[in-house]
């Protein structure tokens, strides 16, 4: 005779999928009962102070100027502008960094291996100063000991009197498109698709036939010759603004700001460091067995390196790398310190001091990192899932 399920289980209370239930339905209302008590007096203190909450402020007036702006911007724009000048300047920097950093990382990484002995204790030396020292120090010392000790405007290096460096950053020709430009960005747009359709036929290719076509150098005459060949068949689709001295400073062109020098340069190298360190462990796990091999089958040692071992390392560098990016991206708000426009300088400092709407703005501050940094991860999650070995 068969029992019933009830009486072989027993009372509910005894059934221990049910009680870890129970206590995290217990544990779950009192983490939300605990913020809502946090929340409710936060507001309770705040109106008793008689200080406002939400977000009306952002459509007020800023009132003040910053030196560096992506879009138009003056003072009388709002606080919601002043927000975008600033996220766009810190991805702005961030981008920059995150490209230098992997360039220059990637070659100190590999530089490190070099038979070249010289080569090799260069890229440790490099590695060894630079991740040592703390970045805000690098970041203070390229911008007070390297770009303010350069010459006034009075006294500016030069190059073909167009481009122009001294103490208030590096000015150039702004280039002023005409009509006829529209026919080069065509180009260039229909450049970038080719490239993309020449790489997947050439992976095809090499999958069914075992031939490899030269995509790299293939992608690079498609990519510059044919917006270059459109570019001066359509006579002179450019004009360039020439920088003028104009009293103490100049006049027209476009300036390169020496806050964003600094902050870029102490990012990438400082950063380049830790990736050399990731480049280098990623292709010492590659078994020596597959360099080996590719020598038996007499392919170069360059080849060997981009077809054999980098691919194979990536599945060991793309995470690491990751948590250098995020890094690199959280710690460009330390450009407070000289003064670069960043998101957190202009609506986390400026902002929050003159509207005191300090619950709001960090807030917001918050959640833009956060949401950059998962992008981020998504992304290169994203490029990792590629790069992982299939196994059949």
């Amino acid at each position: 005779m068969q029992r019933s399920s009830t009486s072989e289980r027993g009372p509910l209370w005894r059934d221990p999928a049910v009680r870890a239930l129970v206590i995290q339905a217990i544990l779950l209302l009192a983490l939300l009962g605990f913020v809502a008590m946090i929340v409710t007096n936060t507001l309770s203190n705040l109106e008793a102070r008689g200080i406002t909450t939400g977000f009306g402020f952002l459509q007020e007036r800023a009132g003040f100027s910053i030196p560096q702006t992506l879009i138009e911007y003056s003072g009388d724009s709002s606080y919601a502008r002043t927000f975008v000048v600033g996220l766009l300047n810190t991805l702005l920097v961030s981008a920059m960094g995150i490209v230098a950093a992997t360039v220059i990382g990637f070659a100190v990484g590999i530089a490190r291996l070099s038979n070249n002995w010289l080569m090799a204790k260069l890229a440790a030396v490099y590695v060894e100063i630079f991740r040592n020292i703390p970045l805000l120090v690098q970041i203070l010392f390229w911008y007070f000991a390297v770009l303010r000790a350069l010459p006034s405007p009075n006294q500016s290096l030069s190059l073909f009197e167009a481009i122009f460096l001294n103490v208030r950053g590096l000015v150039v020709p702004a280039p002023e498109p005409l009509p006829g430009f529209s026919a080069t960005l065509w180009a260039l747009l229909l450049a970038v698709v080719a490239v993309v359709a020449l790489t997947i036929y050439a992976r095809r290719l090499q999958t069914r036939t075992g031939k490899a076509l030269p995509v790299f150098r293939l992608g690079a005459l498609i990519l510059i010759g044919l917006p270059l060949l459109v570019f001066m068949l359509t006579g002179q689709p450019l004009a360039w603004e020439m920088p003028e001295m104009a009293g103490f400073n100049f006049q027209g062109g476009v300036t390169v700001i020496p806050e964003l020098v600094a902050l870029w340069l102490a990012l990438s190298i400082y950063t380049a460091s830790f990736i050399a360190e990731i480049v280098r462990s990623g292709i010492q796990s590659v078994p020596k067995g597959q360099t080996e091999a590719a020598k038996a089958i007499s392919l170069p040692g360059d080849v060997t390196l981009r077809k054999v071992v980098i691919p194979q390392a990536m599945r060991v560098i793309v995470p690491q790398l990751t948590s250098q990016y995020l890094n690199l991206t959280k710690n460009s708000s330390l450009a407070t310190a000289i003064g670069y426009p960043d998101l957190v300088a202009v609506f986390a400092g400026t902002a929050l001091n003159q509207t005191g709407q300090a619950i709001e703005i960090v807030a917001i501050t918050m959640a833009v990192y956060l949401v950059i940094s998962l992008v981020v991860s998504a992304l290169m999650n994203l490029y990792n899932a590629r790069t992982l070995l299939k196994e059949r």
